[in-house]
């Protein structure tokens, strides 16, 4: 091959920490186009499979026309690989950032060597499109009368609400915080997603005609009645918004926060007045412990170390995933392989150490005399397969307790689904998981005329299945208003 990958460089730990400012800096249009000759345009293109092979699934879920774009990358012709490239994604502004590249994972270039950089090259694909114009609204030209409430306004919300204003429908999108985006605007850190990458795109979704209400909490401020008589159809997409607590002695603690209020604080402030408030919850001088070895979990690492943290400690209940692929784990799975994002890098060069502890938990949390959170008992875990299931289960090793000074734990166990309120104002029914239950194959509730697409349906994932499942919704409920689609 003749050029070899080149990724967009990074800032330097201690540049990046003293702000909230996204960090890479992208390559020039002219790398750009070698890296995109690095694609091999495969008889096979795994990168845009977006199946389940095996026990796991590979590449994109948006089934993006990789090679197609790769290639019109090399020739020089960015404007048509923005169209090729929005024919199946609707925000590639939002993957080209936060998501795991599951492409790249499955490029055949990766089985032996580098993968191609298709997650940078999106990024310049979309962010070229804006600077000359191409990313720019589409009015449609014709209405079909028929009126859509789209219950939230995070990636699965904003993708049907795209797609089927698109197809003429009158589509309203409702959401219960005072800015639109969902996980995108308080779930994901700045630094991760800038928000005002997605102010740009909500600007041009209003322009083409989608109303937006926020402050509205569908199921508290206006009911499901309401909307079944003003709208034709209903589409929940409210994500899995419930966060998982960990059950401890001394849970009660003041100092303990979930992992999505810890961020969404942050961001709000930052976003309101540059973090001066002093509203946030705030780990400046804290020792930080993070519980949960997630996306989730390294967000509030790097958060935490913006703050000025003292000490942040991760930890996570699993075993180390081994540095390479497993023998049960092959290209062009996902790699089952352990990674260090950017929070772990950041603990790295500030504190001088991985923060990630594996196979731990908390036992109890310990507290002052004034209810105040000042450490935690940790235990380690041992893996025993359960004789009735065959999964694995981490059993406390007795004997192996010890203690860790901290004044605030962030928990970022992962979200069990719906809230409960929601699903009983609309009447829908939720499966063993307490996410919304559809008919198989479908996203048609229980309920006549209500739909439930992203998180919410499927469970916790990535904002690239989210924006698949808003896609797919919108079709069936184009399909059901107007008795064929062609989205």
């Amino acid at each position: 091959m003749d050029y070899k990958r080149e990724d967009a460089a990074a800032f330097s730990v201690e540049e990046r920490i003293k702000n909230f400012n996204e960090f890479h800096t992208p390559l020039s249009k002219e790398e750009q186009q070698k890296q995109g000759a690095r694609c091999m345009d495969c008889g096979v293109p795994f990168c845009q499979a977006g199946m389940k092979i095996g026990n796991a699934f590979s590449g994109c879920p948006l089934n993006n026309l990789i090679p197609e774009w790769n290639d019109l990358i090399y020739k020089g012709n960015w404007e048509q690989a923005y169209y090729r490239l929005h024919m199946t994604n609707n925000f590639p502004e939002f993957t080209s950032r936060v998501c795991p590249a599951l492409c790249e994972k499955a490029c055949t270039c990766g089985a032996n060597g580098d993968a191609v950089t298709t997650k940078a090259n999106e990024y310049g694909i979309i962010e070229n499109a804006y600077a000359c114009g191409y990313a720019s609204a589409r009015v449609p030209k014709v209405r079909t009368g028929k009126t859509i409430a789209v219950i939230g306004s995070g990636p699965s919300g904003l993708a049907a609400a795209d797609q089927l204003n698109q197809r003429g429908h009158s589509v309203t999108v409702f959401e219960r915080e005072d800015r639109v985006g969902g996980l995108l605007m308080y779930g994901i850190p700045n630094m991760k997603l800038e928000k005002q990458i997605i102010e740009r795109k909500i600007n041009i979704m209003k322009e083409e005609g989608i109303e937006f209400r926020t402050g509205v909490n569908v199921g508290k401020d206006i009911t499901a009645a309401e909307l079944l008589k003003d709208f034709d159809r209903v589409i929940l997409c409210c994500g899995a918004s419930n966060p998982r607590d960990i059950k401890a002695e001394g849970r009660d603690a003041n100092g303990i926060y979930f992992a999505v209020d810890f961020l969404k604080s942050t961001t709000k402030a930052l976003l309101n007045g540059g973090l001066t408030d002093k509203n946030h919850i705030s780990a400046k001088g804290k020792n930080v412990m993070v519980i949960g070895g997630g996306d989730t979990g390294n967000d509030c690492v790097g958060t935490s170390i913006r703050h000025g943290a003292k000490s942040v400690l991760q930890l996570e209940m699993m075993p180390k995933l081994p540095d390479t692929r497993a023998e049960n784990n092959p290209w062009p799975q996902w790699p089952m392989v352990c990674k260090t994002d950017y929070g772990q890098e950041e603990a790295i060069g500030v504190f001088g150490h991985d923060p990630r502890v594996y196979q731990t938990t908390v036992k109890e949390f310990l507290k002052d005399k004034k209810g105040n959170l000042k450490g935690a008992v940790l235990v380690k875990l041992s893996p025993e397969k359960d004789p009735k299931s065959g999964r694995t289960i981490m059993k406390p090793v007795e004997g192996s307790e010890y203690k860790v000074e901290a004044e605030l734990v962030l928990i970022a166990a992962g979200f069990l689904g719906s809230e409960s309120y929601l699903t009983k104002a609309f009447g829908v029914e939720v499966d063993g998981r307490t996410n919304i239950a559809t008919a198989d194959g479908t996203h048609q509730t229980n309920v006549k005329n209500i739909f439930a697409a992203g998180d919410v349906r499927r469970g916790q994932s990535l904002v690239v299945w989210a924006i698949r499942e808003g896609r797919d919704v919108a079709r069936e409920v184009d399909k059901s208003l107007m008795e064929y689609t062609n989205l």
